[in-house]
């Protein structure tokens, strides 16, 4: 009787517990926010590449940003240090060759979207269900 209490305290005080758990798993959502922000930098690349597609390109990009925002927020972690960085150099000046490479990356970030949204529990399905909804439309706007 005498052993059992005290072992209480010592347990009690997390003194066997040396945080050796390492840093949380990551996130399901870890890679859509990526994504996300990495469907920003290309648009903001586009833009630099052929200033002329600003006003089609900004409101695009701005919502990846938001997208990534939000993610970043359910996720409840920043974002990581650094910004993702993408050169247009396949597509190079040329708008068309420009719209073709984003609507390519698009295509792909609304398909990844959607498999995020079904594998998704029901909390988190809406905000996904609405980003690729949303990346639907950019394939429009680029057409």
């Amino acid at each position: 009787m005498a052993l059992g209490a005290a072992v209480v305290p010592v347990t009690g005080c997390d003194l066997l517990d040396r945080g050796d758990d390492g840093p949380p798993p990551p996130d399901p959502l870890e890679p859509v926010a990526a994504e996300a922000a990495a469907l920003e930098a290309r648009y903001r690349a586009a833009i630099t590449a052929a200033p002329d597609l600003a006003g089609r390109l900004t409101p695009i990009a701005d919502a990846h940003r938001a997208h990534a925002d939000e993610l970043r927020r359910v996720i409840g972690r920043p974002a990581p240090s650094g910004s993702p960085t993408v050169a247009p150099a396949t597509a190079g000046t040329d708008p068309a060759a420009l719209l073709s490479a984003l609507s390519g990356a698009e295509q792909q970030g609304r398909k990844n979207a959607a498999r995020a949204c079904a594998a998704a529990p029901a909390d988190r399905a809406a905000l996904l269900g609405s980003i690729a909804a949303a990346r639907a439309t950019h394939l429009e706007a680029l057409k």
